[in-house]
């Protein structure tokens, strides 16, 4: 399967780079509106439009190719395992323990040489007013 993704991915490069050339190949309508207002014999006011030659009827196989291969990659991507637990909720989470505190009452995160102070209960500011005091519920 991964073989194929990477097929797709090299079909869906190749194909954008032969789109953008070709793209950037192609004479623009735009050029004949000039030729138009004076100075060329143009048969309408955006030029004549006869029937797609070889560079628009390529560059729309390309754009073809270029949306099927997108469309491709997105579905593959999307793909689910089916043997998988469910959500991500539905497992149980790993979680880390505590760090350890010294006796002074300082937390030491392991593996760095950073010493964290604890924060004691008591040192929270509290006035004979109670106006520092958050209120509990």
């Amino acid at each position: 399967m991964n073989m194929v993704i990477n097929l797709v991915l090299a079909l869906q490069i190749l194909t954008a780079l032969v789109m953008i050339g070709l793209v950037l190949i192609q004479h623009g309508k735009g050029a004949d509106m000039g030729a138009s207002f004076g100075s060329g014999a143009s048969g309408s006011l955006f030029g004549a439009t006869g029937s797609a030659n070889f560079l628009s009827r390529s560059t729309a196989v390309c754009a073809a190719v270029f949306f099927v291969c997108t469309l491709a990659l997105a579905y593959s991507s999307n793909e689910r395992p089916k043997a998988s637990a469910g959500s991500i909720l539905d497992r149980p989470s790993t979680t880390a323990s505590a760090p350890a505190v010294s006796a002074s009452g300082a937390a030491a995160i392991p593996g760095a040489a950073i010493v964290v102070p604890a924060i004691a209960a008591s040192a929270a500011p509290t006035s004979a007013s109670g106006a520092a005091a958050i209120p509990q519920k």
